[in-house]
C-alpha cells in the first residue's frame, strides 16, 4: 500500500517555504497531494487557477505530487475521500504549533485512522508565509527582498501585476 500524504494550503502565493515541505514531503511519502484550499471568507491575492498554475510551474521537476483544489470541506475528510493516511502540516513559531495541534486533535477525533505529521523547516525559510510576501510588495526594491522567498515564476508573475 502506498503512503499517500495531502499538504494543503492557500498557497497565495507559494513560497520557497511551501516548497521545502512539498520537497521533504515526497521523500517521506510516496505520493503528495498538494490542495489548494479556496476560502470563502478570505479575498484572495491570485486566483485559485493562478496559485494551481504557480504551484505546478514551481514542482515541475518533482515526481510523484498531484496538485488538486479542494473546496469547503475539513481537510481530515479530503483526506479520507482521496485515500490519503497521512496529513502534512508545517510549523514554523510556537503560533503555528498551537493552531496546528488543536486542528490536529480535531482531526484525529473525525479519523483517528489518519495521521498528522508535523515539520518544521529551517531557520532560513522558518519566517516566510504568504501574508509577509504579500505585505512586502509594492515599495521600491521590493523585487531584490521577495526574490529571496518565492519562486523565480512567482516573482516575475507579480512583477506583472505590480509594475512600478
Amino acid at each position: 500500500m502506498d503512503k499517500v500524504a495531502v499538504y494543503a494550503g492557500s498557497f497565495d502565493p507559494v513560497t520557497l517555504g511551501h516548497i521545502w515541505m512539498i520537497e521533504q514531503g515526497l521523500r517521506l511519502f510516496d505520493k503528495l497531494i498538494v490542495a489548494v484550499g479556496l476560502n470563502p471568507d478570505k479575498k484572495s491575492f491570485f486566483a485559485l487557477d493562478d496559485r494551481i498554475k504557480l504551484l505546478e510551474e514551481s514542482t515541475k521537476k518533482l515526481k510523484n505530487i498531484d496538485i488538486r483544489q479542494y473546496y469547503s470541506q475539513y481537510l481530515v475528510k479530503y483526506a479520507e475521500e482521496v485515500g490519503a493516511r497521512y496529513i502534512l502540516r508545517g510549523i514554523r513559531n510556537p503560533n503555528d504549533y498551537e493552531y496546528e495541534k488543536t486542528w490536529r486533535n480535531v482531526n484525529g477525533d473525525l479519523n483517528p485512522g489518519i495521521t498528522t505529521i508535523f515539520l518544521m523547516p529551517p531557520r532560513e525559510l522558518a519566517e516566510i508565509s504568504s501574508s509577509t510576501v504579500r505585505g512586502l510588495i509594492g515599495p521600491i526594491g521590493w523585487e531584490e527582498i521577495v526574490c529571496k522567498y518565492v519562486p523565480e515564476c512567482v516573482l516575475e508573475k507579480l512583477k506583472k501585476i505590480h509594475k512600478n
